[in-house]
């Protein structure tokens, strides 16, 4: 054990000293969550813009006003800015046409009267050049809040038919419209395994580059195998596999600390947060490991240090991704099934978990597809022939 150490101590004070692995390992990854952020911030983070709504009402019509009204209230909600303006009915085409306003509204004649009769009526809503998930929202409500009307205009006929007061139908009505929703929603404490854009986008970019990480370890034996410096190791008296597992450990250590690192700098700078930390360091062992698993095959596969660097990079951005680094890939069947196997698409539904609140009980499922890649892999590098000691 005190050849390994002392070999692990050397090959990491070699690391250190070189400055390429700061630099790709830490500032690099950083700077890209920065350029990425601001390149897909609007993609992946759509703000919602000032919306003009020209709304079209019969005079005297009090549902159709209130329908409106309803629309006007959106402007209180957090994040919307609806100006609603009144028109004609054959004007709101025209604005929407040009661009004076985003969304046009034409509630049609007899619109209350036909709902009190419960008649089919069309509530008109016109998407203007331009618009987007605005559209939606006031679409949704317009159409929650007429279906909400119809109801109440329904319930009022089934007692008219049931012989009530006209007074009581009005009460029935009113109650049936502005009642509040039987079903409830309640937060959870765990995550349904979503980080927000800009936490996947932290935590994709720390899982891609640990793939790069690691390889320090394996660009440095299959270079000392190149220059002969590993046959010189082999000879002393020790065991052979101290060599392999020293520059595993110091693969391991790397990527701990360089992806520790990136989490860290990238929670704060980019105000996430990944939830427990000692859930998270789990995860960041677990995944550290599956990924110096790679380092195997990669050392029976590569004859050069080139060879290495290029296989290397080829798995790295190929699990990087389809693991999500860049951007969330979606998948069914059995190509999904696969996608899901991936260690980086396993991280980060890791971290989404943990940032929810989940905590060790709540990451079974990611730590296992980690700990079963790592076998997986084990076993396949020790079953390939080397290529390296074939020289």
């Amino acid at each position: 054990m005190r050849e390994l150490w002392t070999m692990t101590q050397y090959d990491l004070r070699q690391r250190i000293r070189d400055k390429s692995l700061i630099i790709f390992s830490i500032i690099v990854p950083l700077a890209l969550m920065f350029v990425l952020d601001l390149v897909l911030g609007d993609l992946t983070n759509p703000q919602l813009q000032p919306t003009t709504v020209a709304a079209s009402v019969p005079a005297g019509d009090q549902l159709g006003a209130a329908l409106v009204d309803v629309v006007r209230s959106l402007d209180g909600v957090e994040g919307m800015d609806i100006t609603v303006r009144d028109a004609a009915a054959d004007e709101v085409h025209d604005l929407t046409r040009d661009g004076r306003v985003q969304i046009g509204l034409i509630v049609p004649e007899g619109f209350s009267t036909a709902l009190q009769q419960g008649k089919a009526t069309d509530v008109t809503v016109v998407s203007g050049e331009g618009t987007g998930i605005e559209q939606s929202i006031v679409t949704s409500v317009v159409e929650s809040t007429v279906n909400r009307f119809s109801a109440g205009a329904l319930a009022a006929e089934a007692g008219a038919q049931s012989g009530l007061a006209p007074a009581e139908l009005a009460a029935i009505g009113q109650e049936v419209a502005t009642a509040e929703s039987t079903i409830t929603l309640a937060q959870g404490t765990a995550s349904n395994e979503q980080l927000s854009p800009t936490g996947a986008l932290v935590a994709g970019q720390a899982g891609l580059f640990l793939l790069f990480t690691v390889g320090f370890g394996v660009t440095a034996l299959v270079a000392e195998r190149e220059q002969g410096t590993l046959a010189r190791l082999k000879s002393m008296p020790m065991p052979s596999w101290t060599i392999v597992t020293a520059k595993a450990l110091v693969s391991f250590i790397l990527g701990v600390v360089a992806t520790a690192i990136l989490l860290t700098l990238g929670g704060r700078l980019f105000n996430v947060n990944f939830g427990s930390p000692v859930a998270v360091g789990v995860l960041i062992v677990a995944a550290v490991v599956a990924a110096t698993s790679l380092m195997f095959v990669i050392v029976r596969v590569a004859r050069t240090a080139e060879q290495a660097n290029i296989a290397q990079s080829i798995i790295a951005l190929v699990l990087g991704i389809a693991g999500g680094a860049f951007f969330t890939i979606t998948a069914s069947g059995w190509v999904g099934t696969v996608m899901d196997l991936n260690p980086v698409s396993a991280f980060i539904r890791g971290l989404g978990i943990t940032s929810g609140g989940g905590g060790l009980g709540d990451i079974g499922t990611p730590l296992l597809i980690l700990l079963g890649f790592t076998v997986v892999v084990l076993v396949i590098a020790r079953l390939i022939p080397d290529r390296g000691a074939a020289q």
